[in-house]
C-alpha cells in the first residue's frame, strides 16, 4: 500500500541532534501543524462542492482546490468521497442543533420559546441553502448515510427532547394541547419552512408573486409562526 503524504500544513518538523541549538534563522518560520484546521477546511469546500453538484457530481480534486489541501489528505481524513459526505452532513446537522441549542430555549416561556423556534427554524433555511441541498441529495440516496452515522441520530435527539419540554410546560399551564408528538410538530416545522425555499421559484412563477422578496418571506415567516402556535392552542 503507498503510504499517505501528509498535506504540508500537516507537516512534521524532523526531530534535530541533541546538542548546542543552532541560531534561529528569521527568515524560515516553522512549520505548525495544524490537522484540524487542514480538516474544516475541507468540510468547508466539500459542503460547497456538494451541495452545487450533489455526491455523484462533486469531484474530490476539486474539493481539495478549493480547500488549499493535498488530495491524499482528503482519503486520510474520511476514507473516500462518501464518508467525506457522511461529515458534511454531520457537520450541518451539528451547526443547526448547535445553534439551536445556544437559544436556550428551555429557560424561557413555552409559548415565546416555539415561536422563537420556530422563526428559527424558517430563518436558517433563509441563511443556509446548502442544507436543504444537502439533505435533497441524501434523500436521493434514501438515507444511507444518515443511517450509517450515529452521531447525525445523537445529534438530532436533543431538539426532540427539548420540544418534549416545552410541550410538557405548556400543557401544564394550559396554553398547549396536551396529545402533541414532539417529533410530529419537528417534521411539521422543518417541512413547512424548507418547502418555502426550495420551492419557492416554482411558487413565484405559478403565482405571479416574488416570493422572494423581503416583504414576502417576512409575512411567510409570520404565517408559520402564527401556524405552529394556532396547532398547539387547546380546544
Amino acid at each position: 500500500m503507498t503510504a499517505i503524504r501528509p498535506d504540508p500544513d500537516d507537516a512534521v518538523p524532523a526531530a534535530k541532534p541533541a546538542g548546542k541549538a543552532p541560531a534561529k534563522d528569521p527568515a524560515k518560520a516553522p512549520v505548525t501543524r495544524d490537522p484540524e484546521r487542514t480538516r474544516r477546511r475541507i468540510l468547508v469546500a466539500a459542503t460547497e462542492e456538494f451541495a452545487a453538484k450533489g455526491l455523484e457530481g462533486a469531484r474530490t480534486d476539486e474539493i481539495a482546490r478549493r480547500a488549499g489541501a493535498n488530495k491524499r489528505m482528503i482519503y486520510h481524513y474520511f476514507s473516500s468521497k462518501e464518508g467525506l459526505f457522511q461529515a458534511v452532513l454531520e457537520k450541518a446537522y451539528a451547526d443547526i442543533r448547535g445553534s439551536e441549542k445556544r437559544l436556550r430555549l428551555t429557560h424561557r416561556d413555552p409559548v415565546e420559546a416555539m415561536a422563537q423556534l420556530v422563526g428559527f427554524s424558517f430563518d436558517w433555511f433563509k441563511r443556509h441553502p446548502e442544507f436543504a441541498k444537502l439533505l435533497n441529495e441524501e434523500n436521493l440516496y434514501q438515507g444511507v448515510h444518515v443511517q450509517a452515522s450515529q452521531r447525525a441520530r445523537t445529534l438530532n435527539m436533543p431538539l426532540v427532547d427539548m420540544i418534549g419540554v416545552l410541550l410538557e410546560r405548556g400543557a401544564e399551564t394550559g396554553r398547549f394541547r396536551r396529545d402533541v408528538d414532539p417529533v410530529q410538530l419537528y417534521i411539521s416545522i422543518a417541512g413547512i419552512c424548507y418547502f418555502y425555499f426550495s420551492n419557492r421559484y416554482t411558487l413565484s412563477a405559478i403565482f405571479g408573486r416574488d416570493l422572494g422578496s423581503a416583504g414576502e418571506r417576512a409575512a411567510r415567516r409570520q404565517h408559520v409562526i402564527d401556524l405552529i402556535l394556532g396547532y398547539l392552542r387547546p380546544d
